[in-house]
Order: structure tokens, then C-alpha cells, then sequence
């Protein structure tokens, strides 16, 4: 595999991871809708989109070109801290101007975004 195979592969990956991620915060986010109302499916949907915001973010970081494994190492890491940064800013934004904000939903909407991407990229690797 050459690295235009690879990069091809790692660009799968993603798309894969965001696809899965925003399809489960609208699945989410309907639930929420027909559950709580309007409030918890927005609040699970600002959840959810804070993930997938900042993977997407994160992935183009994550994605430099490097031939070195420390080098790709280094981005992952670097990748890593400014999506959770970015995760923290945007749901810190959100409690801030959101004042009909249903927490729990939140929550759930930005724990399902980020226990499926991780589902998203081991289904890619089997």
C-alpha cells in the first residue's frame, strides 16, 4: 500500500466516523424530540454537533503528511487536545447562550457522537 492508499483509507475512515456520528445525534435527537420536546432534542443535537465539529477539525490536524511514526504520533496527540478543547468551548458557548437547555440531553447526545465514531472506525478494520 503506497501512501496515496493509505491517505485514501485514512479519508474513509473519517468519513465514515462522521457519518456514524451525525446519523446517531439526529437519531438522538429525534428520541429527545418525542421524549422532552424541542428543548431536549436542541440540546441534543448542540451535544452531538459539538463532537462532530470537533472531529472534523481534529481530523484535518490529525492528517498532516508525515513519514515518520513519531511525527504521526505527535499530530494524533495534538489532534486529540484541540478536539477535546474544542468540545469544551462549545459546550461551555452552549450553557452560556442556551438558557432552555436540557442537560441530561446534551449529554447523551455527545456521549452517543463519541461512543460511535470509536464504533465507526473498528467496524472500518475488520
Amino acid at each position: 500500500m503506497n501512501h496515496t492508499d493509505d491517505s485514501l483509507v485514512t479519508k474513509d475512515v473519517i468519513s465514515s466516523m462522521l457519518r456514524w456520528q451525525v446519523s446517531i445525534t439526529i437519531i438522538v435527537a429525534i428520541l429527545a424530540l418525542v421524549i422532552s420536546g424541542v428543548h431536549a432534542a436542541l440540546s441534543a443535537m448542540a451535544g452531538g454537533l459539538s463532537v462532530v465539529l470537533s472531529s472534523m477539525v481534529a481530523s484535518k490536524l490529525a492528517h498532516r503528511n508525515s513519514k515518520e511514526a513519531s511525527a504521526i504520533l505527535v499530530n494524533m496527540l495534538k489532534a486529540e487536545v484541540i478536539k477535546i478543547l474544542l468540545i469544551v468551548i462549545l459546550l461551555f458557548v452552549t450553557f452560556k447562550i442556551y438558557k432552555q437547555l436540557v442537560p441530561f440531553a446534551l449529554i447523551v447526545g455527545l456521549a452517543a457522537a463519541a461512543l460511535f465514531s470509536g464504533a465507526a472506525m473498528s467496524k472500518f478494520r475488520q
